[in-house]
C-alpha cells in the first residue's frame, strides 16, 4: 500500500508518492505510465503483472523525467497520452540510455476515463500503465522530429491564412454596416482595392468605421508578409522531396495542399492500403450495428481536419473531363453535390496513398473508358 502526503507551498499544493518495499526486489520489465500536464505530470511504474512500484508526481523538465525513468530497469515499455505539448517528453524519453519503448495513447480511446466515479491523476497513470501491459492500448503514431517541424510551419501558415480570411470578412462587415455595396466578386483584388482606396481617399465613410478598414487593411499586409515566407520555408524543406512531386502530378493539387498532405499523413508505409488512410482521414463513413440493426451514417471526421480540408478544396472545381471530376458528378447526380464531393474526396485521398507510396498513380495513366453514346428515346443501340 502506498503512502500519499501532501506538502504545500505558495503557489498550489503538490502531492508526493512514495516508492513501496516491492521496488527494492523486482527486477523484471517494468511498465510506466505518465499522466502529462503542463506543469506537472504523475508518473506510475508497475511491474508485469500490474503492482504499482513507484508513483511520484514532478515538475516538467526533462532532468526530473530522466531521474525517475533511472529507476525503471532496461527497456521499460512507457506510455503516455497524446495531449498538451507531449513532444519534449518523447524526445527525452528517445534520448535515454535505458533506451525504453515509448508508446502515445490516442485521445479518443483513453475517453472513457472522463466518466469515472474517481478520476484524478495517479488513477489516469496506472490505468495507461494497465491498457499498456494488458495489450489494449490505443495507440497513436509518433510522429519524428523532421515532421514535427515540417507541420509547424504547415500549420502555422494555415493559422495565419485563417486570421486573414477572418480580417476580410470584418471589411465586409464594417461596408455593410455603412451600406457600401460591393459589385465586384473579390473585394481584394484589382477592382476591389480601387474601391477601398476611393472610399478612404473621398472620406465618404464616417471616421471609426474608415479607420478601423485601415487597420484591417494594415493587418493584412502584414499577414501577407508572413504567409509568404511560411511558403517559402515549406518549399525548401520539400523541395528533394519525391513524395511532394509526386502528389502534384494528381489534378487539383499543388503546392500547398500538397505540403498539407506530406506533412500531416508523414511516413505514409505505416498504412497498410488506401482504405487505412481514408479512415484515418475521418473520410469513412460510421458504422453502428447491434443484433439485426445496421446503420452507416456521415463520415466519421475523427482523424487529420487538414487533410480532410485539402482533399475537398482539391477536389471542388475540378473539370468533368478529369477521372474525378468524372467520379464526382456521377456521384453528384445520384446522391446530391455534397455528398459527390466527399466521395471524391475519398477517391482522391486514394490517389495520394499510391502517390507517396509509389513515387506514381497508375490509375491516372489509364484512359476513362467513353460513355455510351445516348440513343433516342424507343430504338434500341
Amino acid at each position: 500500500m502506498l503512502e500519499v502526503f501532501s506538502s504545500s507551498t505558495k503557489e498550489a499544493p503538490v502531492k508526493g508518492y512514495v516508492a513501496s518495499a516491492l521496488d527494492q526486489e523486482y527486477d523484471g520489465r517494468q511498465f510506466v505510465g505518465i499522466d502529462l500536464h503542463r506543469a506537472r505530470s504523475v508518473i506510475v511504474r508497475t511491474t508485469d503483472t500490474g503492482d504499482v512500484l513507484e508513483a511520484v508526481q514532478i515538475p516538467n523538465t526533462p532532468l526530473a523525467l530522466a531521474q525517475v525513468m533511472t529507476r525503471a530497469g532496461e527497456h521499460p515499455e512507457v506510455v503516455l497520452e497524446s495531449t498538451y505539448g507531449w513532444y519534449w517528453a518523447v524526445d527525452t524519453l528517445h534520448d535515454l540510455e535505458s533506451a525504453p519503448a515509448v508508446h502515445l495513447a490516442h485521445p479518443l480511446g483513453v475517453k472513457a476515463f472522463e466518466y469515472r466515479r474517481v478520476k484524478n491523476d495517479l488513477r489516469d497513470a496506472t490505468d495507461l500503465a494497465d491498457l499498456l501491459r494488458l495489450g489494449r492500448l490505443p495507440e497513436s503514431w509518433i510522429a519524428p522530429p523532421p515532421t514535427r517541424e515540417l507541420r509547424e510551419l504547415v500549420r502555422h501558415r494555415a493559422k495565419l491564412v485563417a486570421l486573414r480570411s477572418h480580417c476580410k470578412a470584418q471589411v465586409h462587415a464594417v461596408l455593410a454596416k455603412c451600406g457600401v455595396q460591393v459589385p465586384m466578386s473579390d473585394l481584394f483584388g484589382v477592382a476591389g482595392t480601387a474601391l477601398l482606396d476611393g472610399l478612404a481617399d473621398r472620406g465618404q465613410l464616417p471616421k471609426p468605421y474608415a479607420a478601423r478598414i485601415a487597420s484591417l487593411r494594415r493587418i493584412m499586409d502584414a499577414l501577407e508578409f508572413e504567409i509568404s515566407v511560411f511558403e517559402k520555408l515549406t518549399r525548401g524543406r520539400l523541395a528533394d522531396d519525391p513524395g511532394y512531386r509526386a502528389v502534384q502530378t494528381i489534378p487539383g493539387i499543388g503546392p500547398i495542399l500538397g505540403s498539407v498532405l506530406v506533412a500531416e499523413i508523414g511516413d505514409v508505409h505505416r498504412f497498410t492500403s488506401a482504405d487505412k488512410l481514408t479512415c484515418w482521414a475521418g473520410l469513412t463513413p460510421l458504422h453502428r450495428e447491434s443484433d439485426t440493426k445496421v446503420r452507416r451514417g456521415r463520415i466519421t471526421k475523427q482523424g487529420s481536419k487538414m487533410v480532410r480540408w485539402a482533399m475537398v478544396e482539391s477536389v471542388q472545381m475540378l473539370p468533368a473531363r478529369t477521372r474525378i471530376g468524372t467520379f464526382r458528378d456521377q456521384v453528384a447526380a445520384r446522391r446530391g453535390r455534397p455528398r459527390g464531393v466527399v466521395a471524391a474526396a475519398r477517391r482522391q485521398l486514394e490517389f495520394v496513398y499510391y502517390a507517396l507510396r509509389d513515387g506514381h498513380v497508375r490509375a491516372l495513366n489509364t484512359p476513362t473508358a467513353p460513355r455510351p453514346a445516348a440513343t433516342p428515346r424507343g430504338k434500341v443501340a
